[in-house]
């Protein structure tokens, strides 16, 4: 089963910059389909590695941090090779 999932993750203290980019690019660096934007990050594959992958990754961010909030979205389908029809 493929899923997409959108992330928006915000540490909630004064360095919160680098967390953003490290967290980024350690799922940059996962191999599965990713779409950035300003606001959120996209990541497209199988449920188990998305969901394994993420959950290893949150972890590890939510632990180099004093606080943290992490907004994530599921579908179930590979939404990446959407266009708008209008």
């Amino acid at each position: 089963m493929d899923i997409s999932v959108e992330l928006t993750f915000s540490p909630l203290q004064d360095d919160f910059e680098q967390h953003i980019i490290d967290f980024i690019k350690k799922i940059r660096a996962s191999g599965l389909t990713i779409i950035e934007n300003p606001l959120s990050t996209q990541v497209f594959g199988s449920y188990e590695d998305v969901m394994k992958m993420l959950n290893k990754e949150i972890k590890i961010a939510f632990e180099l941090m004093d606080r943290g909030l992490l907004f994530m979205k599921i579908v179930k389908s590979d939404r990446s090779a959407y266009e708008p029809h209008f």
